[in-house]
């Protein structure tokens, strides 16, 4: 049972460690190739999982990777070019708040008759939505106006 509070509604530690190595690299993007380890040790994660975090990135494109001595790891495009989508679309695999509802469409028996099915479709898209308009950029630039909406209390109306 669960308890009460929670949510299904989570991003997995692999898609939570994704974004803050993505973010790490793109505060480092004019130094060249990052090593594994400045990474590891700068937002203090384990080599061992950072090394399977970096292979889904790299794998998806994500990534640019050098081997040797001065070798790591640096993003493939500018940070303005990554929407927070993509990146934990890779990871995560889905976004979507229920079982039911999966990017590619309604995966349930039951969607025909479905009251909450428009309810469930209706946040996707507004989680999607979202995710898409913010990027590596305003993460790194800081841009709470952007990330927070209506809902930043403390940005500066002007911004």
């Amino acid at each position: 049972m669960k308890e009460r509070g929670t949510s299904e509604m989570m991003v997995s530690t692999k898609g939570r460690y994704a974004l803050t190595v993505m973010v790490d690299l793109a505060r480092k993007g004019e130094n060249g190739y990052v090593s594994l380890s400045d990474i590891a040790e700068s937002e203090n994660l384990s080599m061992k999982y950072l090394e399977s975090i970096i292979a889904i990135l790299n794998k998806g494109g994500m990534l640019k990777s050098l081997r040797g001595k001065n070798g790591g790891y640096m993003l493939a495009r500018d940070p303005k070019d990554y929407t927070i989508n993509e990146i934990l679309l890779l990871t995560e695999g889905t976004l979507a708040p229920v079982n039911c509802i999966m990017q590619e469409g309604v995966q349930c028996e039951k969607a025909a008759t479905c009251s909450t099915l428009p309810l469930w479709a209706g946040l996707d898209k507004v989680i999607e939505n979202y995710l898409k308009g913010i990027t590596l950029e305003d993460i790194i630039t800081g841009n709470r106006k952007k990330m927070l909406g209506e809902y930043c209390e403390s940005c500066d109306p002007a911004e």
